[in-house]
C-alpha cells in the first residue's frame, strides 16, 4: 500500500512540474512574440577621432656616398651598428684605367718642367732686382708665375698620389660618417666598384644612416578629416606589427596641398612621437594614427542604430514599464564616434529603450 502511495506522489509531482514548465515556455514565447528587444542607457566614454595611415620613419635619414672612384677594399660597419660622427665606414682603393694613370704621370712631368723654368726665371730676376737692374713690378709678376707653377706641380703630385695610393696629404680614400646614428642599409660589398659623387653624377650610395632616437610618423589623412585636425593635437598610434601596443604623439605638420592616392584625395601629415611607452620602434613600421578631436567621459551613451532622424529632430522608441506601450521620444545628442552617441537630454537611465530587429531583405 505504501509503495502505491509513493508511486502516486511521484506521478503527481511530474505532472505539476510539466504544467509549470509549459507555462514558463508559454510566458517566454509571449515575450519573444513582442518582436523587439529592450535595453537601458549606460555611461561610457565617447571619442571623436580622425584616422591617418602611414609609417614610422627617422626624422632625418641620409645616404653616404664617396667623392673618390675605386673599389671597396674594407668595410668597417654593418647594418644595425651605431656610429659616431667621423667614424670610418668604408675604405676605397683607387682603380684608375691605364690611360688615367699615364695622363696623371705625364701631367706631373710637365708641371715639374714648368716649375723648373719658372724657378730659373725667378732666381735670375731676383739677382737683377738686388742690383736694381729690373723694376720691382716686373719681379712681382715673375714671382707670381713661379708660385703658380709650384702650386700647379703640387696639385698634380697629389692627384697622382691619390690615384696610385689612395691618399694625398689630408685627402684619403676612407669614407667617414657625417652624422651620429645607426646604419639602416648597406649597398656595397667588398670588391664592388664605386662611382664618385660629382656635380654631374649622383654617385654610388654606400650606406643609409639615421638617428633612431628621433623618429616620427609620416602618413596621409583623408580630405574629409583634415579640416578637423590642427597642429598640436594629440594622437594615439597603433603599430601594426605590435598588436595591443600604442604610442603617443603630437601633430607637427599638415601639408597645405592635397594629392591623389588610389583615387582618393589625401593630405600628407607628420606626427612627432612624444612617448614610446616602452615600445621598441623600428624604422618602417606601419602604423595607424588615431588623432583625438573631441572626448567626453562618464556620459550617457546610446547606440546610433536606435536613433531615428526626422528633419532636424532625433527620436527613439521607449517602452512604458507599467503598461508595455511604446512611444516615440525626442532627444538631443552630443558627441558621436560613429557607433555610440552622447545623450544630452530627452531620456534618462530609467527609460527602457526599444530595439527593433533588422528588416529582412526581400
Amino acid at each position: 500500500m505504501k509503495k502505491w502511495k509513493m508511486v502516486l506522489v511521484i506521478i503527481i509531482v511530474l505532472v505539476i512540474g510539466g504544467l509549470i514548465t509549459k507555462q514558463v515556455v508559454a510566458n517566454r514565447s509571449t515575450k519573444n512574440n513582442k518582436g523587439y528587444k529592450t535595453l537601458t542607457l549606460e555611461k561610457g566614454t565617447i571619442v571623436e577621432e580622425a584616422l591617418a595611415i602611414g609609417t614610422i620613419t627617422p626624422e632625418n635619414e641620409i645616404q653616404i656616398k664617396s667623392k673618390i672612384p675605386g673599389i671597396v677594399v674594407k668595410r668597417y660597419v654593418e647594418v644595425g651598428d651605431r656610429v659616431q660622427k667621423g667614424d670610418l665606414l668604408v675604405k676605397i682603393l683607387p682603380d684608375p684605367t691605364p690611360r688615367e694613370l699615364t695622363e696623371a704621370r705625364r701631367d706631373l712631368q710637365m708641371k715639374e718642367v714648368s716649375l723648373k723654368n719658372a724657378k730659373v726665371q725667378y732666381d735670375r730676376n731676383y739677382e737683377l732686382l738686388n742690383k736694381n737692374l729690373v723694376a720691382e713690378e716686373v719681379f712681382e709678376i715673375i714671382k707670381l708665375k713661379f708660385d703658380q707653377a709650384k702650386l700647379s706641380r703640387d696639385l698634380s703630385k697629389d692627384r697622382l698620389s691619390l690615384i696610385e695610393k689612395g691618399h694625398a696629404g689630408k685627402v684619403e680614400s676612407v669614407v667617414k660618417s657625417s652624422i651620429t646614428g645607426t646604419v639602416l642599409e648597406k649597398f656595397v660589398n667588398i670588391g664592388d666598384p664605386v662611382v664618385p659623387l660629382t656635380s654631374y653624377q649622383q654617385g654610388t650610395p654606400l650606406f643609409t644612416l639615421a638617428d633612431m632616437t628621433k623618429l616620427i610618423f609620416r602618413g596621409t589623412i583623408d580630405e574629409i578629416d583634415v579640416g578637423k585636425v590642427n597642429v598640436g593635437v594629440k594622437a594615439e598610434m597603433e603599430i601594426g606589427a605590435l598588436p595591443g601596443k600604442s604610442i603617443l604623439g603630437e601633430v607637427i605638420r599638415i601639408s597645405p596641398k592635397a594629392r591623389k592616392e588610389n583615387n582618393a584625395t589625401v593630405f600628407d601629415i607628420e606626427i612627432q612621437i612624444l612617448d614610446t611607452r616602452g615600445v621598441n620602434l623600428r624604422a618602417g613600421y606601419s602604423a595607424n594614427a588615431k588623432i583625438i578631436l573631441n572626448k567626453v567621459e562618464s556620459v550617457l551613451t546610446i547606440p546610433e542604430r536606435l536613433l531615428t532622424f526626422q528633419n532636424d529632430s532625433i527620436f527613439v522608441e521607449i517602452e512604458d514599464t507599467t503598461t508595455g506601450t511604446i512611444s516615440k521620444k525626442q532627444i538631443v545628442i552630443g558627441l558621436s564616434d560613429g557607433i555610440n552617441a552622447e545623450v544630452k537630454s530627452g531620456i534618462t537611465e530609467d527609460d527602457l529603450l526599444v530595439e527593433r530587429p533588422p528588416k529582412e531583405i526581400q
